[in-house]
């Protein structure tokens, strides 16, 4: 299976049938995918003999009526490409300068059923994500700790009866994570053997009753460091006392 047919598999997964409506005319999420494997290849350039450099950072243009489109997808777009992004670099042997990051904008110069791609290499400090994909849809884990199940007070919640009302929890530090059953009754499993406490590696599945929970860690960019304070009248005149 390509690239792409794994692209479109993850949408269909992530839409209704009424979004897939709504894709009859103008840009499909498929036409991004490929603008930007496209931007991706044109874009690398070989800095040494084991390393090719790609761009890292993308603004898609879009029409307005295709960018409204697309906004109704919300996160769930923008997720699905950065993976393909990254899937894509990974297979050409393309390395990054920093963290993926890709921006969908309107247009108003373009018209529907086209788009630009504008990219650049940009350095970046990087800070990392912790996410859950169950069932087509991703949740950030936010919290230190998170419980998953079927009750409504679980900080995730899913419909499988097969599972307990707080039947998992998942610890994160920013680094590190951990998964700990809760005294559920049909037990947790973890890439397929019984777990009640381990660690939590990146892309492993969680299997709770008949629902599995992949967790994956992705790099985000972090905010930039904010600018110094402007200097106030105080330690202006302190500066000029010292250099009297």
């Amino acid at each position: 299976m390509g690239l792409l047919d794994s692209f479109e598999k993850g949408l269909e997964r992530a839409v209704n049938g009424a979004f897939a409506k709504t894709f009859r005319s103008g840009i499909q999420p498929v036409e991004i995918a490929s603008a930007l494997r496209s931007e991706l290849d044109k874009k690398a350039a070989v800095v040494t003999r084991d390393r090719i450099l790609a761009p890292n950072t993308f603004t898609v243009r879009l029409a307005p009526s295709d960018s409204e489109r697309m906004s109704a997808l919300g996160s769930t777009l923008v997720d699905e490409l950065h993976d393909i992004v990254e899937k894509h670099a990974k297979t050409q042997g393309y390395s990054f300068a920093g963290p993926v990051t890709i921006r969908l904008v309107s247009d108003e110069q373009l018209s529907t059923g086209t788009l630009r791609v504008e990219s650049q290499t940009a350095e970046g400090r990087v800070s990392w994500r912790a996410v859950v994909d169950i069932e087509g849809k991703r949740h950030p884990l936010v919290k230190s700790r998170t419980v998953i199940g079927r009750g409504s007070d679980a900080d995730i919640t899913i419909a499988d009866a097969g599972t307990s009302r707080k039947h998992v929890e998942i610890l994160w530090d920013g680094e590190r994570a951990m998964v700990r059953d809760m005294n559920s009754t049909n037990g947790t499993m973890l890439d397929g053997r019984k777990v009640t406490e381990a660690g939590l590696p990146p892309d492993s599945t969680i299997r709770i009753g008949h629902t599995d929970i992949v967790f994956r860690v992705v790099a985000q960019a972090a905010p930039p460091l904010p600018p110094p304070p402007p200097p106030t009248a105080y330690t202006q005149l302190f500066d000029q006392g010292a250099g009297s």
